[in-house]
């Protein structure tokens, strides 16, 4: 898998469908001149690889090592442009940077007329799909083709490019602020998680109030409108201000239900703001409030209009399983939850060149979590290992939680004669963190209070720590860190005498 991530045309290569490899081969064919190219034996070569390997292209004698880099870049180019060629790939950005090309090309001959008919049927789908970047491209070649030649094409022409451009200029700068913005917030989000303390709120607030201050939403169109949206969902993510999250989460999305044109024009970001919907409302415990936007997020996705390409499909598969296994979670149904798993195991293999590891982690996390609900505590920590085991730039928050729900399952099933270590390299792990709070630390003590004490004291411990997780879920900068694993419940759970499924339930009765 290393190597397979190190070189990007043996992805590329792999990524290609049985069609896609077909034009390829018709498209480097199609004068009769390349059958023996050289970049077309090594996209045989590659194509019949299971793993990279570079001595058998050069055993086979396609390429000297010296000439080799550059062949590989030539190759990495012709399928892109195959690619690009290929209908399943087209879409409104696409056709629209083809139709400016166009332009180009009969401007440069000399065919004015022609060159602005293009550029004008072009500029009015750019403005109805809110694409400002390429309609401002097509009014620049516009204002240089009315300003070079006299092609008396309408009275007034100047005045209405110079009214156009100043509009689209503006919306633009709208749409920087406000993307800048918001990629702060989520690089913020990423780097060092949720707020920690009301200095970390005061912060983001002032950065946040003085772009926002300067927005007028009425004046905004859809794409900024989009920006202005992500925006106030990542700063109340970072807040924990959930109630708001779910405000604007709710209109991220429901924004392109009121203009469905643009979901096709913007899939990830449709994608992406039910990502954000389904993850508030797991938070809130909303079984009807998923389902029943689920259903039509399915619908949606599913339908011959929306764009269906290999990074979509990875989006729809995670947001998918994600969602399902929330479900099950709320429900307190681990049992059933753990059918999926071997069905989840095969898509992770299928997309794993197509999504960071970040979010496969997040998976093993919640597959061990569900064989906890369902008592299969051995199967907990082998997910739970792989967590611990990544090489990649894993966040510390997943981190921590996976070593709290694997002492949890050494714990429970008696297995523990590495437990008092595994709490050893915990703590030592909690005091290498970048914030760690003072719950992070009482967790990890309270492990190590209950592991020799005989039963008695252990149900005396397990009633105090219970008190102070009450506490500590009234605290706003600790609520997060009792979202990831379900700590409080299962220690309610050992106090009480009950299956934790139990407690789950009553939690979702109240809400």
């Amino acid at each position: 898998m290393s190597e397979l991530q190190k070189d990007f045309l043996f992805v590329l290569v792999k990524s290609l469908s049985t069609s896609e490899k077909r034009q390829f081969k018709l498209y480097v064919n199609r004068l009769g001149i390349n059958v023996d190219a050289k970049f077309l034996l090594l996209f045989s070569e590659l194509d019949k690889m299971k793993e990279y390997n570079e001595e058998i292209i050069l055993e086979k004698k396609i390429s000297s090592k010296l000439q080799l880099s550059n062949l590989k870049a030539h190759l990495y180019k012709q399928i892109l442009i195959s690619l690009r060629l290929n209908p399943s790939h087209q879409n409104n950005r696409i056709q629209l940077r083809e139709q400016l090309d166009f332009a180009t090309i009969l401007y440069q001959k000399g065919l004015y007329k022609q060159a602005l008919k293009i550029l004008d049927k072009a500029k009015q789908s750019a403005l109805e799909l809110d694409e400002k970047s390429i309609a401002s491209e097509i009014i620049e070649l516009e204002k240089v083709i009315e300003s070079q030649f006299i092609t008396r094409s309408i009275d007034g022409r100047a005045d209405e490019l110079i009214l156009q451009s100043s509009k689209i200029s503006q919306q633009n700068v709208y749409a920087t602020q406000l993307s800048n913005l918001s990629l702060k917030l989520y690089s913020e989000m990423l780097t060092h998680g949720y707020i920690k303390n009301d200095n970390d709120r005061e912060n983001i607030l002032n950065f946040f109030d003085s772009i926002i201050k300067n927005i007028d939403l009425k004046k905004l169109n859809f794409t900024e409108k989009l920006w202005y949206y992500k925006a106030h969902v990542w700063k109340n993510q970072l807040l924990q201000d959930y109630k708001y999250t779910i405000k604007y989460a709710y209109q991220w999305v429901e924004l392109f239900h009121q203009n469905p044109e643009m979901i096709k024009n913007h899939p990830v970001w449709y994608i992406k703001g039910n990502t954000y919907l389904f993850k508030i409302l797991f938070i809130y415990g909303s079984i009807k409030g998923i389902e029943k936007r689920f259903e039509k997020f399915e619908s949606i996705v599913k339908s011959d209009a929306f764009i269906h390409n290999e990074n979509s499909q990875s989006l729809i598969f995670l947001n998918y399983y994600n969602t399902k296994m929330n479900l099950y979670f709320i429900k307190g149904d681990f049992f059933n939850g753990t059918k999926m798993i071997p069905e989840l195991e095969i898509k992770i293999e299928k997309h794993r060149d197509k999504i960071d590891e970040h979010h496969f982690l997040v998976l093993y996390l919640k597959i061990a979590a569900m064989f906890f609900g369902s008592k299969n505590y051995q199967n907990t920590v082998k997910y739970g290992q792989k967590i611990i085991n990544s090489k990649g730039n894993v966040q510390e928050d997943l981190l921590f939680h996976t070593r709290i729900l694997m002492l949890m399952a050494k714990f429970e099933s008696g297995f523990d004669d590495d437990y008092d270590d595994f709490v050893k390299a915990t703590m030592k792990f909690a005091k290498k963190m970048k914030n760690p709070g003072d719950l992070h630390f009482s967790i990890v003590n309270f492990f190590k209070k209950i592991n020799d004490r005989n039963p008695k004291d252990q149900a005396i411990a397990f009633k105090e720590f219970e008190k102070e997780l009450e506490i500590s879920s009234q605290n706003k900068y600790d609520k997060r860190t009792l979202m990831y694993i379900d700590i409080h419940g299962w220690v309610t759970s050992k106090v009480r005498n009950v299956d934790v499924i139990e407690i789950i339930k009553e939690k979702v009765k109240l809400k």
